[in-house]
């Protein structure tokens, strides 16, 4: 039995053109469902942001503010309470909070606290006091995410329950003198 060359490869490309069409059958088809799709999501969005409520739209997103007193030093803060304050905290702020004031992250009950620097634009001083005000862990200059996929480099954990968390800009530990002997007091918040 002879082998017909021409005939085999003949038919060779007859199957791949067969699996090509069938792939651009099956291509075409989805780009048929996902672009309506991507379109109906880009309007939606945009009519949801022209049509949101305006106390919604220029809601104000500034924190309350308070005073704290460490050792012999008062401080501004601001004060985020609820869980939505504590999630937003400082992410995306651009400019750092001035040495003498910072953010008091105050929760309902001491445990362990978690804080993960994401979208964070600057590194942090970070002091974690328990419910007497007494300083239980602090990281000096805690580095932010510059990769988001390896959180373990950017997240920083108190040892010791804590109620509450002090975030300001790097160098607050070391202007303020706190150390673990430090007490916070709220004069008001």
């Amino acid at each position: 039995m002879e082998l017909n060359w021409f005939s085999f490869i003949t038919s060779i490309i007859a199957r791949f053109k067969f699996i090509y069409c069938l792939v651009c059958v099956v291509m075409a088809s989805k780009m048929v469902v996902l672009l309506p799709a991507i379109i109906a999501a880009f309007i939606i969005g945009v009519l949801g942001l022209l049509l949101a409520p305006s106390e919604v739209r220029n809601r104000d997103l500034s924190f309350p503010t308070g005073t704290i007193k460490i050792d012999n030093d008062t401080i501004k803060v601001e004060v985020a309470k609820s869980p939505e304050e504590r999630q937003r905290w400082l992410m995306f702020r651009e400019d750092p909070i001035p040495l003498d004031s910072a953010l008091l992250l105050a929760y309902g009950k001491p445990d362990l606290y978690a804080l993960w620097l994401i979208n964070i634009q600057y590194n942090l001083d970070l002091i974690w006091l328990d419910e007497n005000g007494r300083v239980v862990y602090a990281k000096e200059d805690a580095q932010i995410c510059t990769n988001p996929f390896d959180a373990s480099k950017c997240t920083y954990k108190n040892t010791s329950p804590a109620k509450f968390v002090i975030a300001a800009s790097s160098g607050f530990i070391a202007n303020h003198n706190v150390s673990t002997s430090s007490i916070m007091k709220i004069i008001s918040i």
